[in-house]
């Protein structure tokens, strides 16, 4: 039997597509393995967010070949969309694929036998028009499933390059999504987490809206929480937040893109919302739900950030009800407008910008997670960590670690938290 390996660079949606194409493989006789495995092919599906992404997948191919160095090296995906070329003349790889053409790897791969020069076939952004559907469920031993539900983004942000590489943005069938959710309930996943590029523009072009999407997502039977990963602030409508307050499937669980507390940094993203409206979703949000869970992305070191805009974004953060927070470095993209803006910030400043944030989001975390003690939550328990120790997940994106030899994976049981530490609770069973 043939052996592929696969990895992931980036989002959950890359994973999502990821596991769909290594169900091909399985498919077609071959058997998944890690990348630190002997194998006969090798698939990188590729980021291309940040910097480090770009040298993450370098890295990645050499690494593949140090264990199979007759591997067949297929990369694809975002990087592979924007910078084919680049990849092409990496030593050893032998084919590239853009975002068409990635869920065909296994027509073009051929007979799978190495390449002097690698085979290059990307088209256009204007010729990605097809949305594939995409889910993890059966691809490794997880109780939470990845659903891919759209694709692509009209948003112009001056420093993202995922409209170049993922095309504008298109949404699946609400039957076909229905469909998936149904399959992924028969394989005895609890949790469904629903993702995208902008999950909250679903339904552009199909007139549909994420409100009526979830409205049948919540009728699948055996599926007991349904999460969204990401949704832009200016996409969640009241009707949308009234549907998600009352809804008990659907995880008190919010991850709400930031980006800067700074509104003139805002305007120079291009982004479609200012601090007073995101303030506004964040209160009504704890208002509803006192307990939720709110996550946010930020940018530090973006062109033209002073000093004076970074502590507006600082005391933004820190006056918020937010409970952690994604924090980037901002790099440079090629073709992108950001790049050529004035007042670019020394690597050393945003290193120091980015812990500072660290540090208050790693607060705002153990402040969170305080406010759980003596509580008794819902966990869906994901991994055994050892003989005694199983983790999981509360809807409102709480870890919480319980002792017991009980096999209780894949399960949703009451716990009651006992004690918090700085990434983590710790908890009890409790009958219910």
């Amino acid at each position: 039997m043939k052996c592929v390996a696969l990895h992931t660079l980036g989002c959950k949606l890359n994973y999502a597509e990821t596991a769909t194409i290594g169900k091909q493989f399985a498919d077609h006789g071959y058997r998944l393995v890690g990348i630190d495995e002997p194998s006969d092919v090798v698939v990188i599906n590729t980021c291309s967010v940040t910097e480090r992404a770009d040298r993450e997948c370098r890295q990645l191919v050499r690494r593949a070949l140090r264990h199979s160095p007759n591997a067949f090296v297929a990369v694809v995906g975002c990087y592979s969309q924007l910078r084919h070329q680049e990849l092409a003349s990496i030593e050893g790889v032998d084919l590239v694929l853009g975002s068409k053409e990635k869920f065909d790897v296994l027509r073009y791969l051929g007979n799978a036998a190495k390449r002097s020069v690698a085979d290059v076939y990307v088209s256009c952004k204007e010729e990605i028009h097809e949305t594939h559907l995409a889910s993890s469920a059966g691809f490794e031993d997880r109780t939470r499933a990845f659903l891919k539900i759209q694709d692509g983004c009209d948003y112009q942000c001056t420093y993202c390059t995922i409209p170049q590489a993922r095309g504008m943005s298109r949404s699946i069938a609400c039957s076909q999504i229905v469909a998936q959710a149904h399959e992924i309930a028969n394989q005895g996943y609890q949790e469904l987490v629903l993702t995208g590029v902008n999950v909250g523009d679903y339904g552009n072009g199909i007139e549909s809206n994420l409100l009526q999407l979830l409205k049948e997502l919540v009728k699948v039977d055996g599926i007991q929480r349904i999460r969204i990963s990401s949704i832009e602030p200016n996409l969640l409508t009241d009707e949308l937040l009234e549907f998600w307050f009352a809804e008990k499937k659907l995880c008190k669980h919010w991850h709400i893109p930031l980006q800067s507390g700074s509104d003139a940094i805002l305007k120079s993203m291009r982004r479609r919302y200012l601090t007073d409206l995101y303030k506004k979703k964040i209160e009504s949000i704890k208002k509803a739900i006192p307990s939720a869970g709110i996550g946010a992305d930020v940018i530090v070191g973006f062109p033209g950030e002073e000093e004076q805009q970074f502590e507006e974004t600082y005391a933004f953060l820190a006056d918020q009800p937010i409970s952690y927070l994604h924090v980037f470095s901002y790099s440079p993209r090629p073709n992108t407008p950001a790049m050529q803006f004035a007042q670019q910030v020394p690597p050393q400043e945003k290193s120091h910008r980015s812990e500072r944030l660290r540090q208050l989001s790693a607060r705002k975390r153990r402040l969170f997670y305080q406010g759980f003690e003596e509580k008794i939550v819902d966990v869906l328990f994901e991994t055994r960590s050892s003989k005694e120790l199983v983790t999981g997940l509360t809807g409102e994106y709480v870890h919480v670690n319980v002792a017991t030899a009980q096999e209780i994976t894949n399960q949703l049981l009451h716990v009651k938290i006992l004690h918090t530490a700085q990434d983590f609770c710790s908890g009890i069973l409790i009958s219910s």
